[in-house]
Order: C-alpha cells, then structure tokens, then sequence
C-alpha cells in the first residue's frame, strides 16, 4: 500500500514528542534522561528539523533551551497532532477489543486524597490496559492545561477559568470542619466560624478554594483567621487533625472514610450566605476526548452523581 507522503510518519512523530518533551524540561540533558536517549542524539533530532523548517526553533542560553516565536507556533502544531494520535490510538484499541488508551488528569488536592484513587482502581479493574498520569495542580492551572493537551481532564474545586472548560459535572460541595471527638465543640451541631477561631486552626493556603470560602465567610463575620499551621498539603492539616484542640477544614470529595475510627467527627460550617465552593470535571470544550478518556469521564461523571448530586 502506497503510503500518503505528507502523513506524518512514527518516527517524526517520535521526534515531535521530543521536541515537547524540552520544551516543558526547559533542558536538553533532563529531558534526554527522562526520554532516554544521550542528549547529542536529542540534539541532533533538533537540528534535522530546525534544518528541514530553515528556521531555529529553540533559544539556547546558559539556563537551558527556550522556544523562540518560530519554536511556540511549532508547539501548537506538535501538541495538536500528538492529541490527535493519542485519540486514534485510543480508538484503534477500542475497536480491537483491546480496551487500552492512556488517560491524562488533571485535578487539584480535593479530588486527589480520596475520591480519584478509588475511581482509579476501580477503573483499572474493568480496563486493565488503560494507564493514567496524574497532575496535582494549582487552580487555574488544572484548566489552563487542557488548552495545549497537556490534560484530558480536569477535577478542580473552585475553577478559576471556566470559560474554556466544557462541564460535565458540576456540584455544591458543604464546608465540614474537622475536630476531635473529645473536642468541647464536638457535639455541636453546626459550627460558627467565630467559634473555630478560638481554636487551633490548621488551614489551607491561599488561593485554594477552602481557604477562599473561609476567608469569606470570616470576613462577612467580621474576623480574620490566624492559622496555627497552614500549608498546600491537605494530607499534611489532615494527620494533624488528630490534635485535640485543633480544627481543620474539609469537603465531602475529600472527606475521610475513616473519621471515626480515627476520633474525629465533621460538622457542618454555617457559611454567613458565602455560596457552597462548586466542585467540576469536565473537558477542552470543542475537543473530542480519546475513548479511554471519554470512557473514564463518563464512570467520574456517574460516580460524582451518586456520591454529590
């Protein structure tokens, strides 16, 4: 079978991969480590093709390499076509019986302790040829990313961007507050904010969604919440949260399954009239997803809607 000579071959598609690959290391060494190849046969991929366009596409400086003008428009169509051959691979697969594919998330803390690694094994049970990346990004970030395919799918609480982002799932998720079972507020059954504030309090930073709602709702009471301890690692506020006296914050997505047999209990928050934060998942929109991806948005979006809506 004669092969159409303007459609792209393995091998130059292997090089654009390549060349995405630096482009996001911003190094030429760490990215010949990470593809494993020596970084003079990844140089020498650089310069057959900044010959063949007439044209360099990187910037070399003494930090590494950097894409020029010439090298982001380059970017864009890389990124294209390689979305575009994960999504035939996916589908070839799907119709050999094979069920395989590679599925890229993106999602920030909420979804990640909890609700996404359960899905995930579930998944891998029923579809044992699918693989995954997991990306743990800022908000903001976990949408941006979808818009050079670095990301099939997004989970974020709180989006900052949703003008790009196709929902496919949108819910109101209640802010808990999480304490000991000997704690003297324990038996409450809702908690003020002013309440907390007398305690403890081991808070996400800013510009997480929790904290925003937080400082919300301490702002319409006429407070300012000084943290005992705060950081971006929710696992690290929810092994402290077996401190007697201390309050931390949580959402049903990243609910502990195992408050009680921890000694902890989560009580609701009155939120002063702040809107429930919105947790989402969803797509590119206008983008056709791969069917692995497809396939595992569509079991998130019925998992989601049993355990949210």
């Amino acid at each position: 079978m004669k092969r159409n000579r303007h459609a792209p071959s393995m091998r130059h598609l292997q090089t654009l991969a390549f060349i995405d690959r630096i482009a996001r290391c911003g190094s030429l060494r760490s990215a010949a480590e990470e593809l494993g190849i020596t970084p003079s046969a990844l140089n020498r991929r650089i310069l057959a093709v900044e010959e063949e366009l007439g044209v360099q596409i990187f910037e070399r400086h003494p930090a590494g390499l950097r894409p020029n003008i010439a090298g982001e428009i380059l970017l864009e169509h890389i990124r294209n076509q390689l979305a575009d051959m994960e999504r035939v691979k996916s589908r070839i697969a799907d119709l050999s019986g094979m069920r395989a594919g590679h599925v890229r998330i993106a999602t920030t803390r909420e979804p990640v302790a909890y609700f996404l690694p359960g899905l995930i094994r579930d998944h891998l049970l029923e579809f044992p040829a699918v693989t995954f990346s997991v990306n743990l990004l800022g908000r903001g970030e976990a949408e941006n990313s979808l818009l050079d395919n670095s990301n099939d799918i997004a989970f974020v609480f709180e989006p900052v961007h949703r003008q790009n982002l196709q929902t496919v799932f949108s819910a109101p998720q209640e802010l808990l507050a999480v304490l000991s079972a000997d704690h003297p507020l324990a038996a409450r059954g809702r908690l003020h904010i002013y309440e907390c504030a007398d305690f403890p309090l081991l808070l996400p930073q800013r510009p997480e969604g929790i904290r925003q709602i937080l400082d919300e709702i301490a702002a319409r009471t006429g407070i300012t919440l000084r943290p005992a301890v705060e950081s971006n690692s929710l696992e690290l506020l929810r092994l402290m949260s077996q401190n007697r006296q201390a309050i931390s914050f949580c959402l049903p997505v990243n609910r502990r399954p195992d408050l009680q047999a921890a000694g902890l209990v989560a009580l609701p928050l009155h939120t002063r009239g702040v809107p429930s934060g919105v947790l989402v998942a969803g797509h590119l929109k206008g983008r056709t997803l791969p069917v692995a991806a497809a396939r595992f948005l569509e079991t998130a979006h019925k998992q989601l809607a049993l355990q949210f809506s």
